[in-house]
């Protein structure tokens, strides 16, 4: 029985998913596509961070864990409108690096160190184990 090759798809995020023909010819292994999904998940979580302002946002809810911070108080320390900062809180929800939960009228913005933790992990992995590029002694060094 011969599969017939289905054509290439859109993505949620626009981009041309060519997956379909590998699953139906079986020329990649299972691992290899969890690697390449796994790879699409960071690449979206580092897009997500890959602005100033997203990226003082992390710092900001890192600062303040567990407790997180409200809306009000992330606006007051960045100075940007409401509606900017509702747009870049939305992009780290969407990608899972910050949860937020309602408090009576506010919502309190955390940021989500498991997702984090899963961010350095790879990276870890791929510069300091598989390839050697980053000796682990540095990496604690860079930390502490």
């Amino acid at each position: 029985m011969r599969l017939s090759p289905r054509p290439c798809f859109t993505s949620p995020r626009g981009a041309v998913d060519k997956s379909p023909y590998f699953c139906n010819y079986r020329n990649m292994t299972n691992a290899t596509k969890k690697n390449l999904e796994q790879v699409a998940k960071f690449a979206d979580m580092f897009s997500a961070m890959g602005t100033e302002a997203r990226l003082r946002i992390m710092q900001l809810l890192l600062s303040a864990h567990p407790e997180g911070m409200v809306v009000g108080e992330l606006q007051e320390e960045l100075d940007i409108p409401n509606s900017t900062l509702s747009h870049h809180l939305d992009k780290l929800r969407n990608e899972g690096l910050v949860e937020v939960r309602r408090e009576s009228t506010f919502l309190r913005y955390t940021a989500n160190t498991e997702a984090l933790q899963e961010v350095l992990r790879f990276l870890y992995a791929e510069c300091c184990t598989r390839n050697k590029a980053v000796a682990p002694r540095d990496v604690i060094q860079i930390c502490k």
